[in-house]
């Protein structure tokens, strides 16, 4: 992740949360002129009527798009999760943008633990979105910050401020037991961004004993429009189930939430 993003991917399975997914692609494609790419694994379905419906799609997407890029359509076979994989890396995608269920539990819960698993395993950032997200650019970034300095993500988050005219708040947690926080890595993480971009930058310590509880409730005061965390324990949400569904913070916003190793 350097200077723009030249290729989005919107997995596309023809249901509704699709639709949330490829307009939130169309607003990036119009502000960053990259490519939109729709691509659909066959699982079961006949390829025949998988193509036109994938075709269709482009009819009533393409000209939504305004700025330099296009949008393309790809149909592949076989296990959806390493095929898109692969697709990723031979393609050269810089983001991934999928759309999450507006009712169905036990699919937000899979789309929680699958968008880490591509993140990590394709070394791609995945943007989760809910139809509730397509209103406003990213106006405001969170940064949480834990015990290192998240170089990538502060690239990407400086790529967009820049665009969109951000502000990037970059948020620790502090230690109720020790009543200490991460001042270095906040020091450093804020002279790294300073020495790439202009835009305003903030830093702020929440209270509470969950990063990911504490950022979600500061997000909502100020009205954030995009999260960017890492897919680590730090950003699961509290509790014994969520545990072990791993129930990421991409589950439980209503905003947009990035996730990026």
């Amino acid at each position: 992740m350097t200077n723009s993003l030249y290729n989005i991917l919107v997995p596309v399975d023809f249901t509704s949360k699709n639709e949330w997914a490829i307009a939130k692609a169309i607003e990036l494609s119009n502000s960053l002129h990259c490519n939109v790419h729709l691509v659909h694994v066959l699982n079961g379905d006949e390829p025949k009527l998988a193509g036109e419906r994938l075709l269709t799609m482009k009819e009533h997407y393409k000209d939504h798009l305004c700025g330099e890029g296009s949008m393309e359509i790809s149909m592949l076979h076989g296990n959806p999760y390493q095929q898109l994989s692969d697709y990723i890396t031979h393609f050269q995608m810089d983001l991934v943008i999928v759309g999450l269920s507006r009712f169905n539990f036990f699919e937000r819960v899979l789309s929680s633990v699958s968008i880490s698993r591509l993140s990590r395993k394709a070394n791609v950032p995945v943007l989760a979105v809910r139809a509730s997200g397509l209103v406003h650019h990213f106006k405001k970034i969170i940064l949480p910050l834990n015990d290192h300095i998240p170089l990538s993500r502060i690239k990407l988050a400086a790529l967009l401020g820049r665009h969109f005219k951000s502000t990037i708040y970059l948020v620790s947690l502090r230690n109720k037991g020790t009543g200490e926080y991460n001042l270095p890595v906040l020091n450093e993480t804020l002279n790294v961004i300073q020495s790439i971009t202009t835009i305003p930058v903030q830093s702020i310590i929440l209270e509470g004993k969950n990063l990911a509880t504490s950022t979600l409730n500061f997000a909502g005061r100020i009205n954030a429009d995009l999260i960017m965390i890492n897919p680590i324990k730090d950003f699961c949400m509290p509790g014994f189930w969520n545990r072990i569904t791993r129930k990421l913070m991409s589950y439980h916003s209503r905003m947009p939430v990035l996730t990026m190793d």
